[in-house]
């Protein structure tokens, strides 16, 4: 028999919808607007400790308008999520700001991507509302997934093996200690 198993114990929070084992941190203060409920407004949050605070949130890069989070349920090794700091829905509803901070982090996450863990290319995508698959419809935010030859479809509908070999913490300090 040819079985192929791999562990992954991380995700079954993901699927019996468990909360994570450690309690979330509480932030100093919110951005104007945030909705308390969500995992990318938390992100957003500012915090007495920030770098810790960014490490346990999977923050890898932040600006005025937007930030860079890990996600943390990937597709690939080095799924990227980008959502502007504000608890926005809408496309329409981000400023120019706001647009051009996100397009300046995924255009900044591919080259890294592609220098540090030789990614030789990337699916980027946006689910605007749940029936499209966002699964955070609340707040929008670009799927950034490296991609490798030979590894399987980005969505793939069939049983299929997929080994993301690097995790997120390893990740998570490679690419906020390398320029």
């Amino acid at each position: 028999m040819n079985d192929q198993r791999l562990w992954a114990p991380w995700r079954l929070s993901y699927i019996t919808g468990e909360a994570p084992s450690e309690p979330p941190l509480t932030p100093e203060a919110w951005q104007a607007g945030a909705s308390t409920e969500c995992f990318v407004c938390r992100a957003a949050a500012s915090y007495e400790d920030q770098g810790a605070a960014d490490q346990r949130n999977l923050v890898v890069a932040r600006t005025e308008h937007a930030l860079a989070v890990l996600n943390l349920y990937p597709y690939n090794n080095g799924h990227l999520l980008v959502c502007p700091l504000r608890h926005v829905a809408e496309l329409h509803e981000l400023t120019d700001d706001e647009h051009l901070a996100a397009m300046s982090l995924l255009a900044e996450y591919t080259q890294r991507y592609q220098r540090l863990i030789k990614a030789e290319g990337f699916n980027v995508g946006l689910n605007l509302g749940r029936i499209a698959g966002a699964g955070v419809p609340g707040h929008l935010h670009w799927h950034l997934v490296p991609r490798w030859p030979g590894d399987n479809n980005f969505m793939p509908t069939i049983a299929g093996v997929r080994m993301i070999p690097q995790s997120l913490q390893e990740l998570w300090t490679l690419l906020t200690n390398s320029e």
